[in-house]
């Protein structure tokens, strides 16, 4: 059964994603190459490097030091954190940086999954595909006096990206 756009909306709100833009696509079943992970490990380092760019994102993470530098040199993934593609490889999206994005696994990543699969069998259906490489809640986003939003904390971010260590 085919649902509309505003089902698919009301329903990812319902994931407590109501800020998550959707978008319509029609799957087309592909099969992997046989040296796919090989490939997705490299593109996700490049990925993670990436995100340099989203600093008032990741400032949103509250991120320890450690973690922070991992992520953004492409070591490792902080913990409760997964890369997700835009459109599934199986489902006919690019091994691409474009097509991927980075978000809390409890419990976004692990709702989407969930959103996605009450899709199946579709002919068309509805994807996750956040306007930036992070997704953060914008309920999270917010930020205040004390929060994670504090200059104190995206200048120790910024001092990090260009290098220079804090104690």
């Amino acid at each position: 059964m085919k649902i509309s756009e505003s089902t698919a909306i009301a329903r990812i709100s319902d994931l407590g994603m109501d800020d998550m833009p959707v978008v319509e696509y029609t799957p087309k079943p592909t099969k992997l190459p046989e040296n796919w992970f090989t490939k997705y490990r490299e593109l996700c380092h490049k990925f993670m490097e990436s995100l340099t760019e989203c600093s008032t994102e990741i400032a949103f993470m509250n991120l320890s030091q450690n973690e922070f530098m991992a992520l953004i040199t492409g070591r490792a993934l902080p913990r409760n954190t997964s890369i997700r593609w835009r459109i599934p490889i199986t489902m006919g999206g690019e091994m691409s940086i474009d097509n991927m994005f980075l978000c809390r696994t409890f419990p976004h990543s692990q709702n989407l999954d969930r959103f996605i699969l009450e899709q199946s069998g579709n002919e068309t259906i509805w994807l996750p595909n956040p306007a930036k490489a992070i997704y953060v809640p914008s309920h999270t986003a917010s930020g205040g006096a004390g929060g994670n939003a504090t200059s104190d904390r995206l200048s120790q971010m910024a001092a990090q990206l260009s290098g220079n260590t804090l104690e």
